[in-house]
């Protein structure tokens, strides 16, 4: 018989390895594009989130087992106290003793399942929340008559003829023979006391048999937990996949939620129009350029006597700053390299406005190296801006 099972999931085995998998690519479906931050959004309100059962009844198996380590004593009171009440009251049948049993019973049940119960939900909440986070949704719970009829053929797709159903046969399989090999293991290193159970009293050998089988359990748990890490990275990819979007279905999310791309492409285009004129006329009426000198260019304008102090009249990065350079040279601006200066009055100093005096030295410094001042008009200067 375990022949003939092992041959009929080989074959099995065999005609699922033949299946290529992207048979059932979200690519097959036309959709090749990823899911948008809206979408993706949208699903996780609906309660659509990445998850894997795995991590919940691992978690929540491996939490069971470490109370029942840690209750051990509590438990076996409890059950030795249960056992001497009913045995003493076997004998005797009245209407006031069904209730007193029934009483007793609901007491030691609530006894004994309460701590694992409080453990149990703790875990299951807790292996949700580190999977996707804190999420209320009730549109999973929520009543779909479109459900009551689904559609056969991607039903059996989905759980038969899909990559999901190939790794969800080879994990059970894998799971099942894993814990069989951890249970053959740990029997074989206790055979010889389980022999000799036969001349153990009968508290000392359910000891054994508790602890064997504890230690069974607990090396499962913790073998589900790491799967559970790996079949999680696997279900993610599944709801990525799921999510996936045709090229139509992106420039239209696009167009709603961002506008239309031929709209935006040419606000853009109006946009960079607006900046060169700007540069244009700003740039050849500056006093001096600083620059980076690849990244970052700020157009200083100055007039002694007129002005304050100096204006920053234009600035921009990458290509803008090279459209700043090649203006002030063919305008004969000097155009002098600060890097630190240059850096602070782009992320400091807004078009239009003065130098602040915390950079009013430095300027100074820039405009008397280039204008060779003396120190009589830098000092006029800073009293000036002050």
């Amino acid at each position: 018989m375990i022949s003939g099972y092992t041959d009929l999931l080989s074959r099995q085995s065999a005609a699922l390895a033949k299946m290529h998998l992207q048979w059932f690519a979200a690519e097959d479906e036309g959709r090749t594009e990823d899911p948008t931050e809206y979408k993706i959004r949208k699903a996780r309100e609906e309660g659509n989130v990445a998850k894997s059962p795995e991590v919940s009844s691992a978690v929540v198996l491996l939490a069971a087992v470490i109370i029942l380590a840690f209750f051990a004593p509590y438990y076996v009171r409890t059950l030795r106290a249960m056992m001497i009440f009913f045995l003493e009251r076997s004998g005797e049948a009245s209407n006031f003793l069904e209730q007193e049993l029934f009483t007793a019973f609901l007491q030691y049940f609530v006894r004994l399942t309460l701590p694992i119960f409080i453990a149990c939900l703790v875990a299951a909440v807790f292996s949700n929340v580190i999977q996707f986070g804190f999420l209320f949704s009730v549109k999973p719970i929520t009543p779909d008559l479109n459900k009551l009829v689904p559609n056969l053929s991607r039903f059996v797709q989905r759980t038969i003829l899909s990559t999901e159903a190939l790794v969800n046969l080879s994990k059970s399989i894998f799971k099942v023979a894993i814990i069989s090999v951890i249970a053959y293991l740990n029997i074989r290193s206790e055979f010889g006391r389980l022999v000799s159970m036969i001349h153990m009293p009968f508290v000392q050998a359910a000891g054994t048999v508790c602890a064997l089988a504890f230690r069974i359990i607990l090396e499962s748990a913790v073998f589900l937990l790491v799967l559970s890490f790996f079949d999680f990275l696997f279900q993610k990819h599944l709801y990525l996949e799921s999510l996936k979007m045709t090229r139509q279905e992106t420039i239209e999310e696009r167009k709603t939620h961002e506008g239309d791309p031929m709209v935006r492409m040419r606000i853009r285009q109006r946009m960079r129009e607006i900046m060169s004129q700007n540069l244009r006329r700003a740039v050849p009426e500056a006093t001096v350029v600083i620059t980076n000198p690849t990244h970052y260019a700020v157009a200083l304008a100055y007039e002694p006597g007129v002005m304050a102090a100096p204006v920053v009249t234009a600035k921009g990065e990458d290509e803008i700053a090279f459209a700043i350079r090649r203006l002030a040279r063919e305008n004969g601006v000097p155009v002098v390299e600060n890097k630190p200066l240059a850096r602070a009055l782009y992320a400091d100093v807004e078009i239009g406005d003065i130098v602040p005096d915390n950079y009013l030295n430095a300027v100074v410094t820039v405009l008397g190296q280039v204008y060779n001042w003396d120190e009589e008009n830098a000092r006029l200067l800073k009293k000036q801006a002050g």
